[in-house]
Protein backbone atom coordinates (compact mmCIF):
# COMPACT_ATOMS: atom_id res chain seq x y z
CA UNK A 1 0.00 0.00 0.00
CA UNK A 2 1.27 3.37 -0.83
CA UNK A 3 4.29 2.86 -2.72
CA UNK A 4 2.52 4.72 -5.78
CA UNK A 5 2.01 7.48 -3.78
CA UNK A 6 5.52 7.40 -1.43
CA UNK A 7 7.55 7.14 -5.16
CA UNK A 8 5.56 9.96 -6.37
CA UNK A 9 5.93 12.27 -3.33
CA UNK A 10 9.72 11.54 -3.44
CA UNK A 11 10.22 12.43 -6.93
CA UNK A 12 8.47 15.59 -6.78
CA UNK A 13 10.86 15.94 -3.24
CA UNK A 14 13.83 15.24 -5.48
CA UNK A 15 12.91 17.86 -8.19
CA UNK A 16 12.36 20.42 -5.51
CA UNK A 17 15.75 20.07 -3.40
CA UNK A 18 17.96 20.60 -6.74
CA UNK A 19 18.05 24.01 -6.73
CA UNK A 20 18.87 25.99 -3.85
CA UNK A 21 16.53 28.93 -2.94
CA UNK A 22 12.69 28.37 -3.82
CA UNK A 23 10.15 30.52 -4.73
CA UNK A 24 6.34 30.61 -4.15
CA UNK A 25 6.30 29.41 -8.09
CA UNK A 26 8.24 26.33 -7.01
CA UNK A 27 5.91 25.57 -3.94
CA UNK A 28 3.47 25.85 -6.70
CA UNK A 29 4.44 23.24 -8.71
CA UNK A 30 5.63 20.70 -6.13
CA UNK A 31 1.89 21.32 -4.79
CA UNK A 32 0.33 20.28 -8.17
CA UNK A 33 2.63 17.68 -8.00
CA UNK A 34 1.45 16.62 -4.48
CA UNK A 35 -2.39 16.38 -5.20
CA UNK A 36 -1.99 14.56 -8.26
CA UNK A 37 0.05 11.78 -6.24
CA UNK A 38 -2.48 11.98 -3.81
CA UNK A 39 -6.06 11.44 -6.44
CA UNK A 40 -4.16 9.05 -8.17
CA UNK A 41 -4.24 7.28 -4.77
CA UNK A 42 -7.84 7.26 -4.89
CA UNK A 43 -7.94 10.43 -1.53
CA UNK A 44 -11.19 12.03 -1.82
CA UNK A 45 -11.26 15.42 -3.25
CA UNK A 46 -12.41 17.93 -0.24
CA UNK A 47 -9.10 15.72 1.62
CA UNK A 48 -7.12 16.50 -1.09
CA UNK A 49 -7.78 20.23 -1.61
CA UNK A 50 -8.00 20.82 2.41
CA UNK A 51 -4.55 19.31 2.65
CA UNK A 52 -2.94 21.63 0.36
CA UNK A 53 -4.40 24.40 1.62
CA UNK A 54 -3.06 23.91 4.76
CA UNK A 55 0.66 23.04 3.13
CA UNK A 56 0.90 25.67 0.81
CA UNK A 57 -0.16 28.23 3.61
CA UNK A 58 2.89 27.06 5.74
CA UNK A 59 5.50 26.00 2.89
CA UNK A 60 4.67 29.75 1.23
CA UNK A 61 5.76 31.78 4.35
CA UNK A 62 8.96 33.76 4.95
CA UNK A 63 10.23 31.14 7.42
CA UNK A 64 10.72 28.55 4.28
CA UNK A 65 11.66 31.21 1.99
CA UNK A 66 14.39 32.98 3.37
CA UNK A 67 15.25 29.24 4.86
CA UNK A 68 18.95 28.10 3.85
CA UNK A 69 17.40 24.52 2.53
CA UNK A 70 14.33 25.07 1.76
CA UNK A 71 13.20 21.74 0.31
CA UNK A 72 13.48 20.19 3.00
CA UNK A 73 11.17 22.37 5.03
CA UNK A 74 8.64 21.66 2.68
CA UNK A 75 9.25 18.05 3.29
CA UNK A 76 9.02 18.83 6.99
CA UNK A 77 5.70 20.38 6.30
CA UNK A 78 4.31 17.62 4.31
CA UNK A 79 5.55 15.34 6.63
CA UNK A 80 3.89 17.10 9.56
CA UNK A 81 0.27 17.79 7.78
CA UNK A 82 -0.05 14.41 6.56
CA UNK A 83 0.68 12.82 10.05
CA UNK A 84 -2.34 15.32 11.32
CA UNK A 85 -4.24 13.84 8.17
CA UNK A 86 -3.52 10.54 9.56
CA UNK A 87 -4.49 11.33 12.95
CA UNK A 88 -3.75 10.49 16.39
CA UNK A 89 -2.34 6.69 17.22
CA UNK A 90 -5.74 5.11 17.98
CA UNK A 91 -6.20 2.78 20.89
CA UNK A 92 -9.12 0.63 22.27
CA UNK A 93 -10.64 2.30 25.14
CA UNK A 94 -12.42 0.67 27.21
CA UNK A 95 -13.25 3.14 30.21
CA UNK A 96 -16.28 3.30 31.68
CA UNK A 97 -17.41 0.08 30.31
CA UNK A 98 -18.37 -3.12 32.32
CA UNK A 99 -17.00 -6.03 32.11
CA UNK A 100 -16.64 -7.86 29.69
CA UNK A 101 -15.65 -5.67 27.36
CA UNK A 102 -17.57 -5.34 23.84
CA UNK A 103 -15.89 -5.03 20.46
CA UNK A 104 -18.66 -4.73 17.73
CA UNK A 105 -17.32 -5.36 14.15
CA UNK A 106 -18.79 -3.81 11.07
CA UNK A 107 -18.07 -2.76 7.17
CA UNK A 108 -19.25 -3.70 3.75
CA UNK A 109 -19.60 -7.61 2.72
CA UNK A 110 -15.89 -8.86 1.68
CA UNK A 111 -13.95 -6.32 3.84
CA UNK A 112 -12.61 -9.15 5.90
CA UNK A 113 -14.83 -8.75 9.39
CA UNK A 114 -14.45 -12.38 10.47
CA UNK A 115 -11.05 -13.02 9.76
CA UNK A 116 -10.50 -9.35 11.68
CA UNK A 117 -12.60 -11.02 14.43
CA UNK A 118 -10.20 -13.43 15.07
CA UNK A 119 -6.70 -11.42 14.07
CA UNK A 120 -8.37 -9.07 16.86
CA UNK A 121 -8.19 -11.90 19.31
CA UNK A 122 -5.56 -13.17 18.89
CA UNK A 123 -3.92 -9.75 19.49
CA UNK A 124 -5.96 -9.13 22.12
CA UNK A 125 -4.64 -12.88 24.23
CA UNK A 126 -1.00 -11.41 23.51
CA UNK A 127 -1.83 -8.44 25.38
CA UNK A 128 -3.21 -11.20 28.42
CA UNK A 129 -6.49 -10.31 27.16
CA UNK A 130 -9.46 -13.26 27.69
CA UNK A 131 -11.44 -12.79 23.83
CA UNK A 132 -14.34 -14.70 23.18
CA UNK A 133 -15.85 -14.64 19.39
CA UNK A 134 -19.63 -14.33 18.48
CA UNK A 135 -21.12 -15.35 15.22
CA UNK A 136 -23.99 -12.57 14.10
CA UNK A 137 -23.15 -12.76 10.47
CA UNK A 138 -26.58 -15.17 9.64
CA UNK A 139 -26.82 -13.31 6.05
CA UNK A 140 -23.47 -15.26 4.21
CA UNK A 141 -22.77 -18.77 3.89
CA UNK A 142 -20.25 -20.45 6.04
CA UNK A 143 -19.92 -17.30 7.92
CA UNK A 144 -20.98 -18.84 11.05
CA UNK A 145 -18.82 -22.00 10.16
CA UNK A 146 -15.85 -19.68 9.07
CA UNK A 147 -15.99 -18.09 13.11
CA UNK A 148 -16.49 -21.26 14.96
CA UNK A 149 -13.50 -22.73 12.61
CA UNK A 150 -10.96 -19.86 13.11
CA UNK A 151 -11.97 -19.84 17.04
CA UNK A 152 -11.01 -23.36 17.26
CA UNK A 153 -7.69 -22.81 15.34
CA UNK A 154 -6.53 -20.31 17.90
CA UNK A 155 -8.27 -22.09 20.93
CA UNK A 156 -10.49 -18.96 21.91
CA UNK A 157 -14.32 -19.20 23.21
CA UNK A 158 -16.85 -18.51 20.52
CA UNK A 159 -21.27 -18.42 21.01
CA UNK A 160 -23.24 -19.49 17.87
CA UNK A 161 -26.45 -20.50 17.05
CA UNK A 162 -26.50 -20.87 13.45
CA UNK A 163 -28.28 -18.78 11.08
CA UNK A 164 -32.04 -18.82 11.54
CA UNK A 165 -32.60 -16.35 15.04
CA UNK A 166 -32.22 -13.19 15.21
CA UNK A 167 -28.64 -11.48 15.50
CA UNK A 168 -29.42 -8.72 18.01
CA UNK A 169 -30.62 -11.95 20.02
CA UNK A 170 -27.51 -14.07 19.23
CA UNK A 171 -25.28 -11.05 20.08
CA UNK A 172 -27.01 -10.52 23.80
CA UNK A 173 -26.87 -14.05 24.77
CA UNK A 174 -23.11 -14.45 23.21
CA UNK A 175 -22.18 -11.70 25.82
CA UNK A 176 -24.10 -13.70 28.25
CA UNK A 177 -21.82 -16.51 27.54
CA UNK A 178 -18.59 -14.88 27.32
CA UNK A 179 -19.50 -13.86 31.05
CA UNK A 180 -20.28 -17.01 32.50
CA UNK A 181 -17.09 -18.25 30.50
CA UNK A 182 -14.86 -15.58 32.29
CA UNK A 183 -14.22 -13.78 29.42
CA UNK A 184 -13.09 -9.97 29.50
CA UNK A 185 -13.56 -9.19 26.00
CA UNK A 186 -16.24 -9.90 23.52
CA UNK A 187 -15.66 -9.73 19.84
CA UNK A 188 -19.13 -9.20 17.58
CA UNK A 189 -18.45 -10.37 13.91
CA UNK A 190 -21.57 -8.91 12.61
CA UNK A 191 -23.02 -9.15 9.05
CA UNK A 192 -21.47 -7.10 5.93
CA UNK A 193 -24.09 -4.39 4.17
CA UNK A 194 -24.30 -1.43 2.23
CA UNK A 195 -24.43 2.09 4.60
CA UNK A 196 -27.65 2.43 2.99
CA UNK A 197 -29.36 -0.60 3.57
CA UNK A 198 -32.17 0.90 6.02
CA UNK A 199 -33.29 -2.43 7.29
CA UNK A 200 -29.75 -3.99 7.77
CA UNK A 201 -28.56 -0.79 9.56
CA UNK A 202 -31.04 -0.71 11.49
CA UNK A 203 -30.47 -4.22 12.55
CA UNK A 204 -26.55 -2.94 13.64
CA UNK A 205 -28.33 -0.04 16.17
CA UNK A 206 -30.37 -2.67 17.50
CA UNK A 207 -27.28 -4.87 18.50
CA UNK A 208 -25.58 -2.07 19.50
CA UNK A 209 -28.85 -1.07 21.72
CA UNK A 210 -28.64 -4.16 23.10
CA UNK A 211 -24.72 -5.44 23.92
CA UNK A 212 -23.60 -1.60 24.88
CA UNK A 213 -20.41 -1.90 23.01
CA UNK A 214 -16.99 -0.24 24.03
CA UNK A 215 -16.07 0.23 20.73
CA UNK A 216 -17.58 -0.03 17.19
CA UNK A 217 -14.62 -0.96 14.18
CA UNK A 218 -15.51 -0.08 11.10
CA UNK A 219 -13.44 -2.94 8.82
CA UNK A 220 -12.71 -1.24 5.71
CA UNK A 221 -10.88 -3.08 2.54
CA UNK A 222 -7.92 -0.58 1.96
CA UNK A 223 -8.39 -0.88 -1.74
CA UNK A 224 -11.87 0.56 -1.65
CA UNK A 225 -10.81 3.88 -3.07
CA UNK A 226 -12.53 7.13 -3.69
CA UNK A 227 -16.15 5.06 -2.06
CA UNK A 228 -14.48 4.67 1.39
CA UNK A 229 -15.43 8.24 2.10
CA UNK A 230 -19.54 7.49 1.90
CA UNK A 231 -18.75 4.03 3.24
CA UNK A 232 -17.61 5.45 6.80
CA UNK A 233 -19.59 8.47 7.06
CA UNK A 234 -23.00 6.15 6.07
CA UNK A 235 -21.93 3.52 8.99
CA UNK A 236 -20.50 6.31 11.56
CA UNK A 237 -23.76 8.28 11.41
CA UNK A 238 -26.03 5.20 11.70
CA UNK A 239 -24.24 3.36 14.07
CA UNK A 240 -21.15 5.90 15.65
CA UNK A 241 -18.14 4.14 14.74
CA UNK A 242 -15.11 4.74 17.47
CA UNK A 243 -12.23 3.26 15.33
CA UNK A 244 -11.60 2.19 12.19
CA UNK A 245 -9.55 -1.07 10.88
CA UNK A 246 -8.01 -1.27 7.36
CA UNK A 247 -7.22 -4.58 5.39
CA UNK A 248 -5.53 -5.90 3.17
CA UNK A 249 -2.56 -3.04 3.31
CA UNK A 250 -0.37 -5.41 1.95
CA UNK A 251 -2.22 -5.91 -1.41
CA UNK A 252 -1.43 -3.49 -3.88
CA UNK A 253 -4.12 -0.55 -2.40
CA UNK A 254 -3.39 2.97 -3.33
CA UNK A 255 -3.66 3.81 -0.05
CA UNK A 256 -6.06 6.70 -0.33
CA UNK A 257 -8.95 5.29 1.74
CA UNK A 258 -6.70 5.16 5.12
CA UNK A 259 -6.26 9.43 4.48
CA UNK A 260 -9.96 10.13 3.30
CA UNK A 261 -11.92 7.82 5.89
CA UNK A 262 -9.63 9.19 8.67
CA UNK A 263 -9.91 12.58 7.49
CA UNK A 264 -13.86 12.83 6.64
CA UNK A 265 -15.41 10.64 10.01
CA UNK A 266 -12.61 12.21 12.52
CA UNK A 267 -12.52 8.56 14.14
CA UNK A 268 -9.12 7.48 14.18
CA UNK A 269 -7.40 4.13 12.65
CA UNK A 270 -6.79 1.91 15.30
CA UNK A 271 -5.39 -1.23 13.57
CA UNK A 272 -3.89 -2.51 9.92
CA UNK A 273 -4.43 -6.03 8.46
CA UNK A 274 -0.90 -7.08 6.98
CA UNK A 275 -1.80 -10.27 5.44
CA UNK A 276 -4.16 -13.54 5.20
CA UNK A 277 -2.02 -15.42 8.05
CA UNK A 278 -3.79 -14.90 11.13
CA UNK A 279 -0.87 -12.85 12.96
CA UNK A 280 -1.05 -10.69 10.01
CA UNK A 281 -2.13 -7.63 12.26
CA UNK A 282 -0.78 -4.39 13.51
CA UNK A 283 -1.08 -1.48 15.51
CA UNK A 284 -1.59 1.78 13.71
CA UNK A 285 0.95 4.21 14.21
CA UNK A 286 0.28 7.37 11.90
CA UNK A 287 3.85 8.43 12.57
CA UNK A 288 5.55 5.04 11.33
CA UNK A 289 2.79 5.11 8.09
CA UNK A 290 3.95 8.63 7.73
CA UNK A 291 7.82 8.38 7.38
CA UNK A 292 6.74 4.82 5.08
CA UNK A 293 4.88 7.22 2.44
CA UNK A 294 7.85 9.69 2.25
CA UNK A 295 10.52 6.69 1.82
CA UNK A 296 11.72 7.19 5.40
CA UNK A 297 11.42 3.71 6.33
CA UNK A 298 9.82 2.42 9.23
CA UNK A 299 12.56 0.79 12.02
CA UNK A 300 10.41 0.69 14.59
CA UNK A 301 8.04 -1.23 13.23
CA UNK A 302 10.59 -3.55 12.16
CA UNK A 303 12.22 -3.98 15.57
CA UNK A 304 9.14 -4.95 16.91
CA UNK A 305 8.19 -7.83 14.61
CA UNK A 306 11.95 -9.12 15.16
CA UNK A 307 11.28 -8.94 18.76
CA UNK A 308 8.55 -11.06 18.29
CA UNK A 309 10.29 -13.60 15.85
CA UNK A 310 12.97 -13.98 18.06
CA UNK A 311 13.00 -14.35 21.49
CA UNK A 312 16.01 -13.26 23.88
CA UNK A 313 16.74 -16.84 24.95
CA UNK A 314 16.94 -17.67 20.98
CA UNK A 315 19.18 -14.59 20.15
CA UNK A 316 21.68 -15.64 23.29
CA UNK A 317 21.70 -19.38 21.83
CA UNK A 318 22.69 -17.65 18.62
CA UNK A 319 25.09 -15.30 19.63
CA UNK A 320 26.87 -18.24 21.82
CA UNK A 321 26.68 -20.58 18.29
CA UNK A 322 28.30 -17.84 16.30
CA UNK A 323 31.13 -16.84 19.06
CA UNK A 324 32.11 -20.67 19.30
CA UNK A 325 32.04 -21.21 15.55
CA UNK A 326 29.25 -23.56 15.58
CA UNK A 327 26.59 -22.14 13.28
CA UNK A 328 25.05 -25.11 11.41
CA UNK A 329 23.09 -25.62 8.07
CA UNK A 330 19.81 -26.41 10.61
CA UNK A 331 20.73 -22.91 12.48
CA UNK A 332 20.64 -21.30 8.70
CA UNK A 333 17.18 -23.10 8.18
CA UNK A 334 15.59 -22.16 11.48
CA UNK A 335 16.90 -18.65 10.87
CA UNK A 336 15.37 -18.65 7.42
CA UNK A 337 12.01 -19.71 8.89
CA UNK A 338 11.67 -16.77 11.45
CA UNK A 339 12.68 -13.95 8.94
CA UNK A 340 9.96 -15.32 6.65
CA UNK A 341 6.87 -15.20 9.40
CA UNK A 342 8.16 -11.45 9.76
CA UNK A 343 6.88 -10.30 6.66
CA UNK A 344 7.53 -10.21 2.59
CA UNK A 345 11.05 -9.19 1.90
CA UNK A 346 10.16 -5.95 -0.17
CA UNK A 347 7.49 -5.09 2.95
CA UNK A 348 10.83 -5.52 5.55
CA UNK A 349 13.41 -3.98 3.23
CA UNK A 350 11.21 -1.30 2.82
CA UNK A 351 10.73 -0.11 6.58
CA UNK A 352 14.38 0.86 6.28
CA UNK A 353 15.32 4.17 5.68
CA UNK A 354 15.90 5.33 1.99
CA UNK A 355 15.41 1.75 0.34
CA UNK A 356 12.51 2.57 -1.34
CA UNK A 357 14.35 5.04 -3.66
CA UNK A 358 17.13 2.34 -4.68
CA UNK A 359 16.27 0.78 -8.15
CA UNK A 360 16.92 -2.83 -6.90
CA UNK A 361 14.27 -2.34 -4.22
CA UNK A 362 11.74 -1.35 -6.77
CA UNK A 363 12.17 -4.78 -8.53
CA UNK A 364 11.69 -6.79 -5.72
CA UNK A 365 9.28 -9.89 -6.61
CA UNK A 366 7.72 -10.85 -3.62
CA UNK A 367 6.56 -14.11 -5.20
CA UNK A 368 10.00 -14.98 -7.08
CA UNK A 369 11.78 -14.10 -3.49
CA UNK A 370 9.52 -16.61 -1.54
CA UNK A 371 9.56 -19.29 -4.17
CA UNK A 372 13.29 -19.26 -3.75
CA UNK A 373 13.20 -19.33 -0.29
CA UNK A 374 10.86 -22.40 -0.36
CA UNK A 375 13.33 -24.03 -2.49
CA UNK A 376 16.13 -23.42 0.55
CA UNK A 377 13.80 -25.17 2.93
CA UNK A 378 13.24 -27.65 0.56
CA UNK A 379 17.08 -28.32 -0.18
CA UNK A 380 18.04 -28.14 3.63
CA UNK A 381 15.44 -30.56 4.79
CA UNK A 382 16.46 -33.15 2.90
CA UNK A 383 19.51 -33.31 4.44
CA UNK A 384 19.80 -35.75 7.07
CA UNK A 385 20.65 -34.60 11.02
CA UNK A 386 23.97 -35.47 10.38
CA UNK A 387 24.60 -33.53 7.23
CA UNK A 388 23.05 -30.39 8.37
CA UNK A 389 25.37 -30.23 11.13
CA UNK A 390 28.69 -31.55 9.09
CA UNK A 391 27.99 -30.01 5.33
CA UNK A 392 31.66 -31.28 4.75
CA UNK A 393 29.89 -34.62 4.47
CA UNK A 394 28.02 -33.68 1.30
CA UNK A 395 29.81 -35.26 -1.52
CA UNK A 396 29.19 -36.00 -4.59
CA UNK A 397 26.87 -38.52 -4.47
CA UNK A 398 24.80 -36.93 -1.38
CA UNK A 399 24.18 -33.87 -3.55
CA UNK A 400 22.50 -35.74 -5.83
CA UNK A 401 20.38 -37.11 -3.28
CA UNK A 402 19.86 -34.29 -1.77
CA UNK A 403 18.60 -32.69 -5.19
CA UNK A 404 16.35 -35.46 -6.16
CA UNK A 405 14.78 -35.09 -3.00
CA UNK A 406 14.14 -31.32 -2.87
CA UNK A 407 12.68 -31.37 -6.69
CA UNK A 408 16.26 -28.77 -7.29
CA UNK A 409 19.47 -29.33 -9.76
CA UNK A 410 22.61 -30.34 -8.08
CA UNK A 411 23.93 -26.58 -9.10
CA UNK A 412 20.42 -24.89 -6.54
CA UNK A 413 22.25 -27.54 -3.60
CA UNK A 414 25.98 -26.16 -4.57
CA UNK A 415 24.70 -22.41 -4.33
CA UNK A 416 23.37 -22.83 -1.18
CA UNK A 417 26.03 -24.43 0.43
CA UNK A 418 28.50 -21.50 -0.72
CA UNK A 419 26.27 -18.90 0.70
CA UNK A 420 26.40 -21.01 3.67
CA UNK A 421 29.62 -20.79 3.97
CA UNK A 422 30.10 -17.05 2.78
CA UNK A 423 27.77 -16.45 6.36
CA UNK A 424 30.24 -18.48 7.88
CA UNK A 425 32.83 -16.95 6.86
CA UNK A 426 31.45 -13.40 7.67
CA UNK A 427 30.69 -14.48 10.97
CA UNK A 428 33.85 -15.75 11.83
CA UNK A 429 35.23 -12.81 11.03
CA UNK A 430 32.80 -11.10 12.95
CA UNK A 431 33.68 -13.26 16.22
CA UNK A 432 37.31 -12.26 15.34
CA UNK A 433 36.92 -8.70 15.49
CA UNK A 434 37.05 -7.73 11.80
CA UNK A 435 34.10 -6.17 10.77
CA UNK A 436 33.92 -6.09 6.72
CA UNK A 437 32.59 -3.75 5.01
CA UNK A 438 30.39 -4.95 2.58
CA UNK A 439 29.50 -2.82 -0.75
CA UNK A 440 25.86 -2.42 -0.80
CA UNK A 441 22.79 -5.17 0.36
CA UNK A 442 24.24 -8.40 1.34
CA UNK A 443 22.91 -11.05 -0.47
CA UNK A 444 20.03 -13.11 0.77
CA UNK A 445 19.76 -16.97 1.00
CA UNK A 446 19.37 -18.35 -1.80
CA UNK A 447 18.72 -15.13 -4.12
CA UNK A 448 21.53 -14.54 -6.68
Amino acid sequence: MFESLSQRLQNTFDRLGRGGKITEKHVNEAMREVRMALLEADVALPVVKDFIKRVKERAIGADVLKALRPSQMVIKIVHEELQETLGQPGRLNFTGSAKPHVIMLVGLQGSGKTTTAAKLAVHLRREGRTPYLVACDTYRPAAVDQLITLAKQINVGYHAEGTEPNPADIAEHGVKAAKEAGADIVIIDTAGRLQIDDTLMAELEEIKRRTNPAEVLLVADAMTGQEAVNIASGFNERVGITGLVLTKVDGDARGGAAISMRAVTGVPIKFLGTGEKLDGFEVFHPDRLTDRILGMGDVMTLIERAEEAFDEAEAERLQRKIMENDFTLQDFLEQLQKIRRMGSISSLLGMLPGMSRLQAMQQVNNEDVEKRLRKVEAIINSMTPEERARPKLLNASRKKRIARGSGVRVRDVNDVLSQFRQMKKMMDQLRKGRFPRLPGLPNLPGLR
